[in-house]
């Protein structure tokens, strides 16, 4: 179930399926879904006046539509809504099961529908498991308008999803729910008849640690506090029940059912078997673990990065900041001692805004591995600082007349650009050749380490130093 709520089911021959009620014994998730556009959470920047999806749901578009974007953020709800507003009829598949005999089934049904001017809603979840051939199946019906497709995915359908399709579709991405999406889920869900209609009250720790364990997806946060208020109302129940047979002659006794059962931090952890991770994304453990983490990777003690990476990601943290700090890393305190650090410091970032998380997960803990376990060095930071000291410093000096730019009228004429040497000219590509201004001859900024790789680039720089100066210490010695 990728969406907001549950993956409906088959709709033809009637109202069932997306476009129905709920029925009271329905999860609650379910039962909340969005029945109107100003019931949706988040997504304001597809629901703007006059934009595309905004259109479609208020029935005055007709195109078809690629959702995209991580679980419960919305998917399943718009194409709800759409399939309302067409008022036409429903069918839904899921790519998980169907296969091209089932989409030519769907397409030939709406075909002989339109001919008495019906219109066919046509929801497939996870479309991207779709292969070529499937995905070739739905074209002409789409092109056509035989069908209109709404499909959901949570990968990049750039790559997931066949070019000609992508070019007959409308492609919109949904962003993860923010905290404050996910509380007004919740609470709403807590006050409203279709939800739990006020038959508990939830304490402010517990709202916290739903938010912290949904990661931005609606559904699991409301399977969770199901989940935590079934629990708090049983346990109310077998309380009554326990205080009527201790004294079943005092009907009026102030029993606890005077008070609304509370959902507290207890409930929630029993509920989902997951204890509260104290981790304020705005506060000191943000700082600290965050701090710990870098300091662990930087220490190569590679079991104690995993921790604070796993109190992270346990926490809620925004992947996409565990990435950035991993990209900074590789080149603060690794840099060329092992080049290929950043690079799948990178990939790990790539791999999050492609996928997303939980998948994620796996990328960053290798990232973090690899960099806990590369040899390390300062070089990289250490000298791009000492440059940019001397060039705050004022040291800057006039490029040397050789090197300066000589494509316009009159350069050579101002002696620039020449006697520039072409390195490529030299058989070995390096040869003797004034590069920085007169001040900064013989300045050794990068200073490599004997770890890693940067043992052998060490070698290198002071023998490419040794040629590169050979003509500045002729000069100076005249």
């Amino acid at each position: 179930m990728d969406s907001l709520f549950e993956t409906p089911t088959s709709a033809t021959g009637g109202d069932a399926g997306l476009s129905a009620s709920p029925r009271p014994s329905a999860p609650l998730a379910v039962r909340m879904r969005p029945q109107t556009l100003d019931e949706i959470v988040g997504q304001s920047h597809l629901l703007a006046d006059g934009s595309p999806l905004r259109r479609l749901i208020n029935g005055s578009g007709a195109a078809s539509v690629l959702l995209y974007g991580p679980p419960g953020t919305g998917k399943t709800t718009m194409a709800s809504l759409i399939s309302r507003a067409t008022g036409g009829r429903f069918e839904a598949l899921s790519a998980l099961s169907a296969g091209v005999k089932e989409v030519r089934a769907v397409i030939d049904v709406a075909r002989r529908r339109l001919v008495d001017g019906q219109q066919t809603v046509l929801f497939i979840d996870e479309v991207h498991r779709f292969s070529k051939t499937q995905q070739d199946a739905l074209l002409d019906a789409v092109e056509n308008r035989i069908v209109l497709l709404v499909a959901a995915t949570t990968e990049n359908p750039s790559f997931s999803v066949v070019a000609p399709l992508l070019s007959r579709s409308l492609v919109l991405r949904l962003r993860s729910l923010t905290d404050d999406d996910i509380r007004e889920v919740l609470s709403r869900a807590v006050a409203d008849p279709r939800g739990l209609d006020g038959a508990v009250s939830v304490t402010e720790p517990a709202y916290d640690h739903l938010v912290a364990v949904s990661g931005g997806d609606a559904r699991r946060a409301l399977t969770a506090l199901e989940a935590s208020a079934d629990a708090a109302l049983r346990d109310r129940r077998d309380l009554e029940t326990d205080s009527a047979v201790a004294e079943p002659a005092d009907p009026a006794a102030d029993l606890p059912a005077a008070q609304l059962p509370v959902v507290d931090l207890a409930d929630v952890e029993a509920a989902i078997d997951r204890a509260a991770v104290r981790y304020d994304r705005d506060g000191d453990q943000h700082y600290d673990v965050t701090s710990a983490f870098i300091k662990s990777i930087r220490g190569s003690d590679v079991d104690a990065a995993l921790h604070y990476l796993a109190r992270m990601i346990a926490a809620g943290e925004d992947a996409r900041f565990i990435a950035r700090r991993l990209m900074i890393h590789a080149s603060e305190d690794i840099g060329m001692a092992d080049p290929m650090a950043l690079q799948t410091a990178v990939a790990a970032a790539q791999v999050v805004a492609l996928v997303g998380m939980p998948e994620a997960r796996l990328a960053l803990t290798q990232a973090t591995i690899h960099l806990a376990t590369a040899p390390k060095s300062g070089a990289v930071a250490s000298s791009i600082g000492s440059a940019l000291a001397d060039v705050e410093a004022g040291k800057t000096g006039n490029v040397p007349a050789h090197l300066r730019d000589a494509h316009y009228s009159g350069a050579r004429a101002m002696g620039s650009g020449v006697g520039y040497r072409f390195p490529h000219d030299d058989p070995d590509g390096v040869l003797a050749q004034q590069y920085p201004p007169d001040e900064l001859v013989g300045v050794d900024y990068y200073i490599p380490t004997d770890h890693g790789a940067e043992r052998e680039i060490s070698a290198r720089v002071s023998r490419l130093r040794a040629i590169i100066r050979g003509a500045v210490r002729r000069r100076g010695s005249r």
